[in-house]
């Protein structure tokens, strides 16, 4: 099929969209937190991708040499929009452990949280977590040092389970006075 790509077949080029489309976009947005931002990203991914498919060597599969490129865009965006990522010194604890307060979790209570984090925090979280990077490659890939990505993972962390542990409260002083 790619090779139908690579002579710009459209009917191909929309069977790599169809089987790509959704894990690129939730790869973009859960970096860039904005819907329209992810899609638009993700739609200029995939341009990218069919324009340089003749780059394109085999070391990897296509779904993660595409999924390289949207990373980059969506880190391109952050960039642009003048994200700051920390440069932090301080080691933090990676998780205050409360299990009674943040069991049985939904994921999209994770997604619902992880949208209201700040962006640098977002990127981090999201390179580490989801898309398995290591530290190493995520201070290359955002400029900064390994310490100040393991302290920003570190610090988004943390800061995720305050947003899931508020949540949950919320929803249970909801209940109270229903």
């Amino acid at each position: 099929m790619l090779d139908r790509c690579r002579r710009g077949d459209s009917k191909a080029q929309f069977e790599i969209y169809r089987l790509y489309y959704k894990a690129m976009y939730n790869s973009s947005l859960r970096i860039v937190g904005l819907t329209d931002a992810a899609e638009n990203i993700m739609q200029d991914s995939f341009l990218s991708a069919f324009s340089k498919l003749n780059t394109y060597r085999g070391e990897v599969s296509f779904g993660a040499w595409l999924k390289r490129i949207v990373i980059n865009n969506s880190l391109d965006y952050l960039r642009k929009k003048k994200v700051v990522f920390e440069e932090l010194h301080e080691n933090l604890p990676v998780w205050d452990e409360k299990p009674s307060e943040i069991e049985n979790i939904t994921i999209e209570e994770v997604k619902s949280a992880i949208s209201l984090m700040p962006d640098g925090y977002r990127a981090v979280l999201s390179l580490v977590l989801f898309e398995g990077y290591n530290h190493e490659e995520v201070s290359r890939i955002l400029g900064i040092r390994n310490v100040s990505s393991r302290t920003q993972y570190s610090r988004a962390r943390k800061k995720l389970q305050e947003l899931l542990i508020e949540k949950r409260n919320e929803k249970f002083r909801e209940k109270i006075y229903d």
